[in-house]
């Protein structure tokens, strides 16, 4: 009930001002123009064929800045006020203070996914005939999108831990998410590598993204983003209880 409350807390600050606004009418706004107004290979229409690869394709980097703003004062402000001590002496663990927070970060990435049905029904419908479609690839898409996004609200938790400064938390944020999402791809297209090049590109989430986006839910791919969201938040435990022995 106590990690509730704190859950209710936070969903409602996301709504006592612009924030949860702005975050799910940005997410909406920029993936329509890409996919219906913004001219070229992007464009739905001007493409000539029914598919979603533009939302999966822009979703994961426009995430990329507006999850660490859901997620940057979560704890950098509470630091910043001092409100952090109060919140510790509650009847509340740690670590479930930090899953509190961290579920309605989630439940924020959620809502803005949700109004992007509407693009998949437009685009149902345009199909020739309708509904001719890549549905299970569709559904991994949007499963791996979700997962993708929890790892970016995970590191930017762990983000708004480190630090007091709001600004600071969500550059840390989106440099760490930055850096997983394509970094590794990166690294593993340097020839220094040689044949180790695809078990590198498998530490970066890209490699497991674009697998589930295929529509086939491989158990790898889930045990990679579970692993990387525990880790992230496991450290914000950690950060967090240090502060106690400090």
């Amino acid at each position: 009930m106590k990690m509730y409350t704190l859950f209710s807390k936070e969903i409602k600050s996301f709504f006592s001002n612009l924030t949860g606004y702005i975050v799910i009418v940005v997410f909406l706004v920029i993936n329509g123009l890409f996919m219906w107004v913004f001219p070229g290979a992007n464009n739905v229409l001007d493409a000539g064929y029914a598919n979603m690869d533009t939302l999966f394709s822009i979703a994961p980097w426009i995430f990329l800045f507006l999850v660490p703003a859901i997620t940057m004062r979560m704890f950098a402000d509470e630091k910043k006020s001092g409100t952090i001590e109060l919140l510790l002496t509650r009847p509340i663990g740690d670590f479930s203070v930090i899953l509190s927070k961290y579920m309605a970060a989630l439940v924020l990435v959620l809502l803005a996914l949700i109004p992007t049905l509407v693009y998949f029904l437009s685009i149902y419908f345009l199909g020739n005939p309708a509904g001719n479609l890549d549905t299970g690839g569709i559904a991994g898409s949007y499963i791996g999108l979700f997962f993708l996004a929890a790892i970016y609200a995970a590191v930017g938790l762990f983000s708004s831990l480190i630090t007091d400064n709001s600004i600071i938390a969500f550059i840390v944020a989106v440099v760490i998410s930055f850096f997983l999402y394509t970094g590794f791809e990166s690294i593993s297209s340097l020839t220094l590598f040689g044949s180790a090049d695809s078990t590198i590109a498998a530490i970066g989430i890209n490699a497991h993204y674009n697998s589930i986006s295929r529509g086939v839910i491989d158990s790898r791919d889930i045990i990679y983003f579970l692993s990387a969201i525990i880790l992230f938040l496991y450290g914000g435990k950690l950060v967090l209880a240090s502060r106690k022995w400090s």
